[in-house]
């Protein structure tokens, strides 16, 4: 049988009713290493609380049952001294299931929940890398907009706003999804003011190269290796996203003599209900004969339903490819003048949209070939397409009627 702990101040409901009506617990008992039980005192049946350690030099605290000031006890929301000490110790070690569950342990369901549903799992892993242990061994219920707000200022020197945004948004569905299968966390503002998109960040910076830039790339990728080259080639082709293009099969491959094609499989971004489905999806995108001739001789032999584009060691890119072709593109970008803190891999992504806006075709196919949406290309892109449209309206302004030239022949004297 556990041990029990003597308070004299909280033993009893006669000493607990002698104590003054506040806001702040009363300290009480020590029951273990970082593990206390606290008092608070209301008009009616007082609150146990729960205070205890995170393991990084802070505490946090919980109330979690009612005390026997005015009912009997019941066991269960209503305990006694002694009962409450059982209960506290519990749940500060997590043996029990009403144990408050910790951003850590969110982030953990949250992985699981994005394995799944055939979601990328680095969105659950990426925040562990910023939050600071003291945030991650929080309590999801205890957590505060202002905490939460202060963290995201934190990584302003560190990072774009726009990618704050990113991981904030990350950090954000972890903890709604332990909202959702908990009742008893009713703090949801907390991270919807606290994590709250940060102005200016919409504009993305996106970096377009020149299509001798693009080249350069390209050829730079296949000195560095025919796997890397070919992953890099298609890339600049066709402006689709790394996670779409590492998902290809051979049978996605539509070799033509004259117009060869490649059955994309559609991003399927958000991870939402239907993301299965539109996994399977593909739409149809051009190729140059000349990337056809690669893609050919790289499906030679191979089953229709093995993967299209692999490493040098013959397996596949995987869910993040960015985890796995980063430093070479890194490398690829310094070696052509660039520089890799500004112009990443989707920079070919970025300047194949551009350059088929400034080659007229039309903002829909633009969109539908890219598998965005008109409003994103008009959201991410408006400068180019202002710049554009710029050529376009110059050319019906209405013109000065042009002056009446006449040939006049000087007569020799």
């Amino acid at each position: 049988m556990a041990r029990k702990v003597s308070f004299s101040a909280l033993e009893s409901r006669s000493a607990r009713l002698r104590l003054k009506v506040r806001r702040r617990p009363y300290s009480g008992p020590s029951l273990a290493r970082g593990i206390s039980l606290m008092y608070r005192r209301n008009k009616t049946n007082g609150t146990w609380v729960l205070k205890a350690s995170d393991g990084h030099g802070s505490y946090w605290t919980k109330g979690f049952a009612l005390a026997d000031d005015f009912d009997d006890a019941d066991g269960k929301s209503v305990l006694t001294f002694y009962q409450a000490q059982d209960a506290a110790k519990k749940l500060a070690r997590g043996d029990t299931d009403t144990a408050p569950i910790t951003v850590d342990a969110t982030l953990a369901a949250y992985r699981l929940d994005l394995e799944a549903r055939g979601a990328n799992t680095y969105n659950a892993e990426w925040p562990r890398r910023h939050l600071t242990p003291t945030l991650l061994a929080r309590p999801v219920q205890l957590l505060t907009a202002n905490e939460l707000k202060k963290w995201r200022d934190s990584l302003l020197p560190q990072m774009a706003a726009s990618t704050i945004n990113r991981l904030c948004r990350c950090v954000g569905a972890a903890l709604e999804l332990a909202r959702q299968h908990d009742e008893r966390i009713q703090n949801r503002q907390a991270w919807e003011v606290g994590l709250a998109g940060l102005p200016d960040a919409v504009e993305a910076r996106n970096v377009v190269l020149s299509d001798d830039q693009v080249r350069a790339f390209i050829a730079n990728a296949y000195s560095r290796g025919d796997k890397l080259g070919l992953l890099i080639d298609i890339l600049a082709n066709t402006g689709a996203r790394p996670s779409q293009v590492v998902r290809l099969r051979v049978e996605d491959f539509r070799d033509h003599p004259t117009t060869p094609k490649l059955m994309m499989p559609k991003s399927a971004k958000g991870g939402g209900r239907n993301r299965s489905q539109k996994k399977h999806e593909r739409y149809s995108v051009n190729i140059t004969t000349q990337l056809a001739a690669k893609l050919r001789y790289a499906a030679r032999g191979r089953i229709d339903t093995a993967p299209l584009l692999v490493q040098d060691d013959g397996t596949a890119w995987g869910h993040n490819p960015g985890q796995r072709y980063h430093r070479q593109v890194d490398h690829i970008v310094a070696a052509i003048g660039l520089d890799p803190a500004e112009t990443t891999v989707y920079a070919l992504r970025h300047s194949s949209i551009v350059r088929m806006l400034l080659k007229n075709v039309p903002i829909r196919y633009v969109a539908s070939l890219h598998n965005t949406s008109v409003r994103m290309i008009e959201a991410h892109y408006s400068r180019y397409i202002v710049e554009h449209g710029d050529d376009i309206f110059r050319n019906a302004l209405l013109q000065d009627e042009p002056s009446v030239r006449r040939n006049i022949v000087a007569l020799a004297s």
